[in-house]
């Protein structure tokens, strides 16, 4: 009994785990412990506090635009966000590092590709960039004539919280419109040497502000009285307005523009009015078109026989570039993976050197360098020369493909450096008591092992220079120019510069093709990727 009742006890430490923890741990470590939750825990509500402050400012944003996906997309993010680094459970825990690369994932790339793809089945282009009610409003301000004898009217432009009026001086009467109410008398209103200086319950805009919004000037339009046969004011400076009648107007049991001169614009039902004799008024608005921007892709009258050869030229080019700067970075790796060899550290830092200068730089040099007239190639290198490096269609593919293999070799030199250098020595040396060759120990032994490590960097080397614009643009511009193609297409021009031609550069930005055409190539690019992925599988057994 005595024994037993000298020993501590240490009931506590084992019936309270918890308890006995927080008693057993050292109290300065305790404390150390206490100090790092609260500075963390201050951060990370400050960041938090940050997160919040401008996820409310996007929320009102679009409130007030009226853009009700992304304000719903904004409330959603922010709510999962808070719960994720405030909720006091471990089970949030993996949740903390991924959610930030999920929010990008979701706006860079998923949004994007799914915007593409709604884009590629709509008219969306020049002349189709809006609504219906935004291309009617737009016809009916553009189609407009001064009102015959209408005399000139002096304004003033004024606000009230916003809304724009104007207000013109008329028999010691000051009269103010807005859009949606014609000119009547503003009491009390007063005017100083026929300068209108006050009016009631309105702002009176100077010549800074009035150019401020010098846009809202423009597109306000003021009826002149009840009658609409009288017109609508409207200014282009902000000082003198004259009286207007809308040469179209929209009929709405017909769904037609009905020009002054009895001609009907019936909507064509894709996207624009159009009359009997096929006059379309521009613009139109933005329309789901089905599958026919990819029946015009296909199309040999429209862009089947461009899309075809550039399609071509796309492979040729990508397989071509990856090839070369692989076998090339391949052979000079085994030549300085020789440990006998003297400065091979030098020589493999001259070697990356063009890896390390700005890719875009060295692509302005070269197109300086492959000038006919003036390049440093043919007036020095060979003796003034007139070699159309980049004016000859087949010139300038063997020239993009030399100068995107002086860009890509070193990065396959020290890819294939590093995976040459993880082979086992072990396995060439019982391949040479075997009596291989230095050609067979290659194919049996060097090519199936580096293809287990750069395999699938080969596939994403395929995929770069798929879409490989940057070089495309900065060397030919796709030129030569095919000067019988309506879409400005040239020699040199791949997919992606195929794209942007047709988007930006053709004359018409035409958006739902270039939309289409780039669902292609995202498909074209998954398909040779995976099937190129399930051949690489077969070399990892090797390892």
């Amino acid at each position: 009994m005595s024994m037993s009742t000298d020993r501590p006890d240490t009931s506590a430490a084992t019936n309270g785990s918890d308890h006995g923890d927080s008693l057993s741990t050292p109290l300065h470590i305790r404390h150390s412990h206490s100090r790092g939750f609260s500075a963390g825990f201050v951060v990370k509500l400050v960041l938090m506090a940050l997160v919040n402050a401008f996820g409310l400012f996007g929320i009102l944003s679009a409130w007030a635009a009226g853009s009700w996906g992304i304000l719903a997309f904004l409330l959603i993010a922010l709510i999962v966000a808070d719960l994720v680094y405030f909720l006091p459970t471990r089970r949030v825990l993996p949740a903390k590092y991924l959610y930030p690369g999920l929010i990008f994932l979701l706006v860079f790339q998923i949004f994007v590709v799914l915007y593409t793809a709604a884009t590629a089945f709509t008219n969306y282009g020049d002349g189709h960039n809006s609504t219906k009610e935004a291309a009617i409003n737009q016809l009916t301000r553009t189609y407009e004539q001064r009102v015959e004898g209408g005399r000139e009217y002096s304004v003033r432009v004024l606000s009230n919280n916003g809304e724009l009026a104007l207000a013109t001086a008329q028999d010691a009467q000051v009269l103010v419109g807005t859009q949606d109410q014609p000119l009547s008398v503003a009491g009390d209103a007063q005017v100083t040497d026929g300068v209108i200086t006050e009016v009631p319950g309105y702002d009176l805009l100077d010549y800074g502000q009035v150019t401020a919004a010098y846009e809202e000037v423009m597109d306000l339009r003021v009826p002149v009285s009840e009658e609409a046969a009288d017109g609508v004011l409207r200014t282009d400076d902000g000082r003198t307005a004259y009286a207007y009648m809308p040469s179209l107007v929209y009929d709405e049991q017909t769904d037609a523009m009905v020009a002054n001169d009895g001609t009907v614009y019936p909507n064509n039902g894709e996207g624009s009015f159009v009359s009997p004799t096929g006059e379309e008024l521009r613009p139109g608005w933005r329309v789901f078109v089905g599958l026919q921007n990819f029946a015009a892709i296909f199309n040999p009258e429209i862009l089947g026989g461009p899309f075809v050869s550039v399609t071509l030229w796309t492979f040729v080019f990508a397989i071509l570039s990856v090839a070369l700067t692989f076998f090339l970075g391949l052979l000079l790796a085994i030549l300085f993976n020789d440990k006998n060899l003297k400065f091979r550290t030098v020589y493999r830092a001259i070697i990356f050197l063009p890896y390390a200068f700005p890719a875009f730089l060295s692509i302005l040099i070269w197109a300086g360098l492959l000038n006919a007239d003036f390049g440093y190639i043919n007036q020095v290198l060979l003796g003034g020369a007139n070699i159309p490096w980049l004016d000859n269609p087949w010139l300038a593919r063997a020239s993009l493909l030399m100068v995107n293999l002086w860009l890509g070799f070193p990065y396959m030199f020290l890819v294939t450096t590093g995976a040459l250098q993880s082979i086992p020595s072990e396995l060439y040396e019982s391949a040479e008591m075997d009596g291989a060759g230095a050609a067979q120990r290659f194919r049996s032994i060097t090519l199936p092992m580096l293809m287990v490590a750069v395999g699938p960097l080969l596939i994403a080397s395929f995929a770069m220079n798929f879409n490989n614009f940057n070089v495309i643009y900065l060397l030919t511009g796709g030129g030569p120019q095919n000067l019988e193609s309506t879409t400005g297409v040239g020699a040199t021009d791949i997919l992606i510069s195929f794209v942007y031609k047709i988007a930006f550069a053709g004359g018409t930005n035409d958006y739902g093709v270039a939309s289409a055409l780039s669902i292609l190539i995202f498909i074209m690019v998954a398909l040779v990727s995976a099937l190129t992925f399930r051949r690489s599988i077969a070399f990892e057994e090797i390892n």
